[in-house]
């Protein structure tokens, strides 16, 4: 079990899903995280389970060993000055989860020699079921070690190029918005031939969870597992051309780069 102290400054949905799966991992015990917000009193939930919580950032960073940052990215420049007297470079990591926050953002609020790294995970984070992205902008190989170690407890996690990370959250935290879309869809044509919605919902949902496990386990390409079950003059090869005749794949890969450009630009 991991004993250094965690501060998670935001607790909102994602900085209180982080604090939660980090408990429920077993990765540390309850004192040992601080999570802070303005309105602490929301944070019910998580004293109740013996995490610190408050509205003191100054006191949570003192007392830490990693911090994590988990604000909106409005609020991120002034919370960094409110805390930069606080930041140890010889005690401190930071990581910061705060989508469209450049690490160059960041080294500009904070003293210099500071680790810092920026991660980018989805909101299966809940279920500690996400994929987090992770750059580096300067960190110790055992600092890397210990923040993706941290990170793996809510997921699984792959270390990127902090410029990929505008399409880290297209295809992975967006890519949860596509693939919830798919099954709705799904759910929508299984009623259509003859389920109703909670049988169609639950048969559309464990067939993509176990179609996802086949390629994270076996490491396959997609096509291999469909040409298992493409026979020749079958019904799913039949299925499948439909699709896209109607442009199932070229509409996704078209969502997929529109949803790029509108972060790039921004």
């Amino acid at each position: 079990m991991n004993t250094k102290k965690i501060a998670i400054l935001g607790g909102g949905n994602l900085g209180a899903s982080i604090a939660e799966g980090l408990l429920e991992s077993g990765y540390t015990k309850a004192p040992n995280i601080h999570v802070t917000r303005r309105n602490s009193a929301a944070l019910g939930t998580l004293k109740s389970k013996g995490i610190i919580i408050s509205s003191n950032n100054e006191a949570a960073v003192k007392a830490a060993d990693i911090i994590i940052l988990a604000v909106k990215p409005y609020q991120a420049d002034d919370l960094l000055a409110s805390i930069k007297k606080s930041l140890n470079p010889k005690k401190h990591i930071l990581c910061s989860v705060v989508s469209g926050y450049s690490i160059e953002q960041i080294t500009k609020q904070i003293p210099a020699n500071l680790s810092v790294l920026r991660a980018m995970p989805n909101t299966a984070i809940a279920i500690r079921q996400s994929i987090t992205c992770l750059s580096i902008g300067k960190a110790t190989n055992q600092e890397q070690e210990e923040i993706s170690g941290l990170f793996e407890q809510l997921g699984r996690v792959v270390f990127i190029n902090e410029n990929l990370m505008d399409a880290a959250t297209v295809l992975g935290a967006c890519g949860i918005a596509y693939a919830l879309r798919y099954i709705r869809a799904n759910i929508q044509g299984g009623i259509e031939i003859g389920f109703d919605a909670a049988t169609a919902s639950l048969i559309a949902a464990q067939t993509v969870k176990g179609a996802a496990e086949l390629l994270i386990q076996t490491g396959h390409h997609p096509e291999q597992e469909i040409d298992k079950v493409t026979t020749p003059k079958g019904c799913t090869i039949a299925g499948l051309n439909e699709m896209e005749h109607q442009g199932f794949s070229s509409s996704l890969i078209k969502g997929l780069t529109v949803s790029y450009k509108k972060i790039a630009k921004e």
